[in-house]
């Protein structure tokens, strides 16, 4: 209610000091859009018009001419403005005869949030007044529920409407104080408002709040109230009117929408199932219930289960398995609980079954008797529990999301003595399928995770093998699960003459895309280091297949949609040779390696920074440095040395300080750099690949100059047999100079000079003939009538593996045994 009833001035037709005679006077209270609230029975005497004709229905009707709306308007402010006006209006009898009355519009006020105003009217000339007389005359049949109290504020007057909705009949309310009928805290906010209006005069409008009643004490209820002075004819603030109407439902409404708004802010802020299901309850306590409990199925919690119910399912077991995922009781440690998160639970509130979950519909009892039948012979422990403390109601509500059942979330009271009502099923609807959005996708992230976990693991190396050229070691730190699967990966490839390939890369983006696209290209980086390309030839050869691979996703809508669509990656390739102890790179876009010489100096050999892979048109560049025997040679991903500040400079010191620390077993060292700098899970996931070098001595090489004269095979097969024996490696004596005479006498024959014999005796035995011709030979099949085409064949045969590489000044043919 907006204003007090103002004090206007009597028309002047009348006198000075006649007094009012209100028991001759009609009053009604009329709203902004000219609609009749309240009728009095003076008002009813003079028209003819009985309150139910009038009420509800526009006050024009009544008029026997037209009214102006400016003038309406007009006298509308000056009624706000607590100066009133007054005047002869015309109106229809309900025989049909005109009547001339004055009419006076004498205050403004709000009812509900809309405002109001208030008509006395008499025949001819007429004293305007609001007398008690009046008030008991329309405000009876009000519907809104008034009252008047004194400047004591006690009850003085109040009408049938207010004793209807607060249930507490008129004699006990008239001469007392609202705090001694509501004894307690609920009283005071009134009672203050209401000195507030006697000691300033202004009026309290639309002042809202929720308690029980006592003509429903088993629901909640909400009133709007609005206070306004009653003022006398001298100007004498004598009590105060206050208005009452009821707005549970506009009030139920608001706080379902607060409650679910910071349901919202307080459900699902992780992509974790279990700490959702926590959420739920630690939300719902003591808001909504004193005790709850969330029980998801465990196809829900389990990252390999597929398994849904739908609605049409078919026949349901009889009792659903699941596990307690969350839990809250007003009373410490939860001692009503059945079991403990984590545990399997198959609560169904009987007698219902697995039905319930796939029906979808809440279970509602307001009562809970722990001595039913139904609770004593089914669950007696969970009965047992009910009765020792005091849980009186419950409502059951199944979670669903998308079609599909994810478990049971119950709520009950027992500190709380109000039991549920039917009003209180869809606040808990609304929360529980809240929560069961937030569940299922982190359900479903967490299946796509492990997923993509699965396949990111199945994709990188499974041991890692150096031979003696170099001790390896890797570390691997999976992003923080919000951040998704990435692509970084390494490997280590063994390649001929001893040597060794090492790379690692960095795919752009997260998730299964990414995972995939890793396993791609590390396959094809294995595939171009068997074909012996030199590191920039590999790159080149890497950065045309990711162009391939973006063209192919540009052209797939679906993927083109993706936010995982692929976009490029990084990567570092190195060759090293333990025979010259020489380590030959080049890179795309990747940071660069880091090397710790024995004396503990960290350095960053920075070959050309080549562009990231999948941009196209630029050359890449390679560059070879020397590493001293037990230096440590350490290959990174970006996520290592970027870390929580993103200041990459800042992390390469920080992983020179973590790697030059002495430390002999390299699995430990590599494994504590990436927690030292790392002591937390980041966006991005981590790989380091640490390889300490080892060169080969000469008593492990051997080499011989080859003269162009097909008589000098014949010596280098005695050189290279002799020097096999000496090795101790009788068995691979026969077979050594087979491929010795082969392979040189093919290079004498068909390659340019000059050319060179070398046996490398490292995991394996291995004998390379180089010559400066870039022809590469041929494996033949050669017919029983050919009298050559047989050598390489028989090389074939002999050997583990064969193959050729070319280098700036020709190419190396060479086979590799295995050492017995």
């Amino acid at each position: 209610m907006d204003a007090p009833r103002q004090r206007c001035d009597p028309p002047a037709s009348a006198g000075p000091h006649e007094p009012f005679d209100a028991s001759s006077d009609a009053a009604a209270v009329v709203d902004t859009a000219g609609v009749v609230l309240g009728w009095s029975r003076a008002a009813e005497a003079l028209l003819g018009r009985p309150a139910a004709e009038v009420v509800g229905r526009p006050a024009a009707r009544l008029l026997d001419t037209p009214v102006n709306p400016l003038r309406a308007a007009s006298v509308a402010e000056r009624c706000r403005s607590g100066m009133g006006w007054s005047g002869v209006a015309a109106l229809r009898h309900r025989d049909g005869h005109r009547l001339d009355v004055d009419l006076r519009v004498s205050a403004s006020f709000g009812i509900g949030g809309g405002e109001c105003f208030l008509l006395s009217a008499r025949e001819g000339r007429a004293r305007w007044t609001m007398d008690r007389s009046v008030l008991d005359g329309f405000l009876v049949r009000s519907p809104v529920g008034m009252a008047v109290v004194d400047r004591d504020l006690r009850f003085v007057w109040l009408n049938d409407t207010l004793e209807r909705i607060g249930g507490v009949p008129r004699d006990q309310r008239l001469g007392r104080r609202l705090s001694e009928l509501l004894p307690g805290l609920e009283a005071e906010p009134l009672e203050g408002m209401m000195r507030k209006v006697l000691e300033t005069g202004a009026p309290v409008t639309d002042y809202e709040y929720g308690g029980w009643s006592w003509a429903d004490p088993y629901r909640r209820r909400a009133w709007s109230t609005s206070f306004f002075p009653l003022v006398d004819a001298d100007g004498t603030v004598s009590g105060v009117c206050y208005m009452v109407l009821d707005v549970t439902e506009r009030w139920n409404a608001r706080q379902l929408l607060s409650l679910v708004n910071e349901a919202g802010t307080r459900v699902g802020t992780t992509l974790d199932v279990m700490r959702t299901a926590q959420e739920l309850a630690d939300f719902a306590v003591p808001r909504f219930a004193d005790f709850v409990v969330v029980d998801l199925l465990e196809h829900v919690l389990s990252t390999e289960g597929h398994g849904t119910w739908l609605t049409d399912a078919g026949p349901a077991p009889a009792r659903a398995v699941m596990r307690r995922a969350g839990l809250r009781s007003v009373r410490e440690g939860c001692p009503e609980a059945v079991g403990r998160l984590g545990d399997r639970v198959d609560f169904l509130p009987p007698p219902h079954d697995a039905r319930l979950l796939i029906d979808g519909e809440p279970v509602l009892l307001p009562v809970l008797d722990p001595a039913d039948e139904l609770w004593v012979t089914q669950q007696p422990e969970r009965a047992e529990r009910l009765r020792a403390f005091g849980l009186h109601s419950l409502i059951c509500v199944p979670m669903r999301a998308r079609n599909t059942v994810l478990g049971l979330t119950t709520f009950m009271r027992s500190v709380n003595p109000v039991s549920f009502q039917p009003d209180d099923v869809l606040p808990a609807r609304e929360l529980v399928a809240r929560a069961a959005l937030c569940v299922d996708n982190a359900r479903r992230y967490t299946r796509e995770h492990s997923a993509a976990v699965t396949l990111q693991r199945s994709l990188l190396p499974q041991a890692l093998k150096g031979g003696t050229a170099l001790e390896v070691a890797s570390s691997y730190l999976p992003a923080d699960p919000r951040g998704g699967v990435g692509g970084d990966w390494f490997d280590v490839i063994p390649l001929s003459g001893a040597r060794i390939g090492l790379v690692v890369g960095d795919v752009v983006g997260h998730g299964i895309t990414a995972a995939a696209t890793m396993g791609r290209l590390r396959t094809a980086v294995q595939t171009l280091a068997d074909m012996e390309l030199p590191p920039d030839e590999l790159l080149a050869h890497l950065d045309d297949l990711v162009l391939r691979l973006s063209e192919e996703m540009t052209d797939d809508e679906a993927a083109r949609q993706s936010s995982a669509a692929f976009l490029g990656a990084t990567c570092l390739y190195a060759v090293y040779d333990p025979v010259g102890r020489t380590c030959t790179m080049a890179r795309a876009g990747h940071p660069p390696p880091v090397v710790v010489a024995p004396d503990g100096r960290v350095s960053f050999p920075e070959p050309p920074a080549g562009p990231p892979l999948g941009l196209g048109g630029m050359a890449f560049e390679a560059a070879t440095i020397e590493l001293a025997e037990n230096s440590l040679l350490g290959l990174y991903t970006d996520g290592l040395v970027e870390g929580g500040d993103r200041d990459m400079e800042h992390g390469m010191a920080r992983l020179a300080e973590a790697l030059s620390r002495p430390e002999p077993d390299l699995r430990k060292l590599c494994t504590s750099a990436v927690r030292r700098l790392l002591p937390d899970p980041q966006p991005d996931d981590v790989a380091l690949l640490l390889a300490r070098t080892h060169g080969l001595g000469a008593d492990h090489v051997a080499s011989w100059d080859v003269p162009a004269d097909p008589a000098a095979v014949a010596e280098l097969r005695g050189l290279a047999t002799r020097q096999v024996a000496d090795w101790g490696l009788d068995e691979l004596v026969m077979t050594t100079e087979l491929i010795v005479s082969e392979l040189v006498t093919n290079a004498i024959r068909y390659a340019e000079p000059p050319v060179r014999l070398r046996l490398l005796r490292d995991s394996r035995l291995t004998c390379e003939v180089s010559d400066a011709s870039s022809t590469a030979p041929r494996l033949r099949h050669a017919r029983s009538t050919d009298e050559g085409g047989r050598g390489l064949f028989l090389v074939a045969q002999l050997a583990h593996r064969w193959g050729a590489r070319y280098t700036a000044t020709g190419k190396v043919i060479w086979a590799e045994q295995e050492i017995p």
